[in-house]
This record gives structure tokens, sequence and C-alpha cells, in this order.
């Protein structure tokens, strides 16, 4: 039977301004341990610590500007693009521009701040 989710669930954020996470599939809001989706919207000049998290994560930007640092370089992602970032690999996300940015994170499996390992 299909599962209609009609709100999803506001969840703190790691960074150094405050940014908005609206999980609608995950560990909090359904209980979900194989794959969360969740809403992010950053404001201008947000950055989070990095992080070398086991779970494969796919970010689709919605407006804005998502920038993702790693140990190749450094990945300025755009609204209608997205990045994939692989389980183990080493990133740092920040919206550094004007605005900030809206995007969509689905994480394989869901996320958790005990499989992020976030530096500092």
């Amino acid at each position: 039977m299909p599962q209609h989710i009609t709100l999803p669930a506001r969840i703190t954020a790691a960074g150094n301004k405050p940014k908005l996470i609206d999980e609608y599939m995950g560990r909090i809001n359904t209980g979900s341990t194989h794959v969360s989706i969740a809403r992010m919207r950053s404001p201008e000049g947000w950055v989070e610590p990095g992080q070398r998290p086991e779970f494969e994560e796919h970010t689709l930007v919605i407006c804005g500007l998502l920038r993702v640092e790693h140990d190749g370089g450094t990945l300025d992602v755009r609204a209608g693009e997205l990045v994939t970032v692989a389980p183990g690999e080493r990133v740092r996300y920040s919206t550094p521009e004007p605005g900030g940015a809206e995007y969509v994170a689905i994480c394989l499996p869901a996320f958790s701040p005990d499989i992020v390992h976030r530096e500092g």
C-alpha cells in the first residue's frame, strides 16, 4: 500500500548558521533506515564541518549554489544540477552566494549522526 507522508520532521542542522532540514523519509520521520530524503534550505554564508560519511549521498539543487569541497578540489553545483558523493569520501558543503540555496538530499542508507563522521 502506498505511504502518504504529509509532513516532514524538522531536524537541527550542523554549521555556522541556522539551516532548515525537513526530513520526509528517514530515521526520524518514518523510521526508515535504508534511505533518507530531506529538503534543505541554507542561508548565504552557511558552512558545515567537513565529513566522511558511511552513506552514499545524492543532492539535487533546486535553487542557488551548493559548494562541495572534496579532497580533489571544489565543485559548484547550481540549480538543476546533481552531485553524488560515494561512501567514505571527504566532503564539506557550503552555500556562499546571496540567497543561499535550496536542495534535496537522498542518502543510502539513511542519514544518521552516528555514520556521518563530522570533523571537529
